[in-house]
């Protein structure tokens, strides 16, 4: 994990930062290639520079957000934003369905729309996976 991840979690409330510290450790463990780093002031996962998940904390929860889960077939996200995005969020750690994060990740690694190059695109996102 990044060294700006860690501080990210440390400087959420206790219960804030039980969800991140958990949510960095799947994600980890899921996707291990994956580069970590704070981009928009938010720790976020990228696989060949494209980002796929990343966490944030929001007034009374915090969000995961995997920037392909419109597309994926696991249920329980929802829909964020006009693009192919989807979240779930989480008000405390024990509200974090294992199972549920675990199949998201798995694919976030084989759902990918491509959002590294969505400038030169004008906008226009391509599947790559």
């Amino acid at each position: 994990m990044h060294p700006e991840t860690a501080q990210y979690n440390q400087a959420q409330s206790p219960g804030d930062q039980r969800v991140c510290e958990l949510l960095a450790q799947e994600i980890e463990r899921a996707l291990p290639e994956a580069e970590n780093k704070v981009w928009h002031a938010h720790p976020v996962w990228f696989l060949d520079g494209n980002p796929v998940v990343g966490y944030s904390k929001l007034k009374g929860s915090v969000r995961i957000l995997f920037w392909s889960g419109q597309s994926f077939s696991s249920p329980g996200l929802a829909p964020e934003g006009k693009f192919k995005a989807a979240e779930a969020r989480f008000a405390e750690v024990g509200a974090v369905d294992l199972s549920s994060l675990r199949n998201w990740l798995a694919e976030s690694r084989e759902v990918q729309w491509d959002y590294k190059n969505i400038v030169k695109r004008k906008g226009r996102l391509e599947r790559l996976k």
